[in-house]
């Protein structure tokens, strides 16, 4: 059974999100402050943690930016609705996406479930084993990924987001069609995850020889991965 962790301090809240998961065939640990919750997510044994953002002893910002130094395990945010500022914070720090409260069992669901099938993804018949975009090799069976030959530490999403683009490497991609493949949803308005995701991995990536990004917007169309 596929391990989620749960870590938020409204008990009531959890145990209904506990209990719809696990009738959907999760395993569910719940946790109900973030010092718990780090300890729990390093350990290594679950597929992805949810985290709410305000939580005693250790804020979810805070466990989660403590996570991202160890490790690059799927993380979603729980965030207060039309909190933007805990939002991009979260998005900035490496959260795979996040989940406004009060938000229904079903939603976030849908939402790990998503995450998981671009983490867990496998590759079809007509997938290559390694793309490659000049200094730029993924595994996507591997989810593995290098940059000039030396390992390329990506979250979860960022991930997903770069697949996309080097399978496109050179042509633009919709924001509409990088949402729903790598983050799994349908874009929602003023969204911008999308839009920090990016920048993330833009400054992975460095920039090319002239100081352009090597991830470049493409007025109403969308992003391109530059050739090299």
């Amino acid at each position: 059974m596929t391990k989620v962790l749960l870590v938020d301090d409204d008990v009531e809240l959890v145990e209904m999100l506990k209990e719809y998961l696990e009738q959907e065939g999760f395993a569910v640990t719940v946790a109900h402050d973030g010092e718990v919750g780090v300890g729990e997510a390093l350990s290594g044994q679950y597929a992805i943690a949810v985290l709410d953002v305000m939580m005693p002893r250790l804020n979810g910002v805070a466990a989660l930016r403590r996570i991202r130094t160890k490790s690059g395990m799927p993380v979603i945010m729980l965030t207060a609705r039309g909190d933007d500022a805990d939002r991009v914070v979260g998005l900035e720090l490496g959260a795979d996406d996040y989940v406004p409260k009060p938000c229904t069992p079903r939603e976030l669901t849908a939402r790990i479930r998503a995450i998981l099938r671009r983490t867990q993804h496998t590759l079809s018949d007509n997938e290559p084993d390694v793309l490659t975009v000049g200094p730029l090799s993924m595994w996507p069976a591997q989810r593995r990924a290098e940059w000039e030959g030396r390992p390329l530490e990506l979250t979860s999403t960022e991930f997903n987001l770069l697949e996309v683009l080097a399978q496109e490497a050179g042509r633009p991609v919709s924001k509409n069609i990088l949402s729903e493949l790598g983050l799994g949803r349908p874009l929602a308005r003023f969204d911008r995850s999308i839009d920090v995701h990016l920048s993330s991995i833009r400054h992975k990536l460095g920039a090319l020889a002239d100081g352009r990004p090597r991830i470049q917007t493409v007025y109403r169309q969308g992003y391109q991965l530059i050739r090299e």
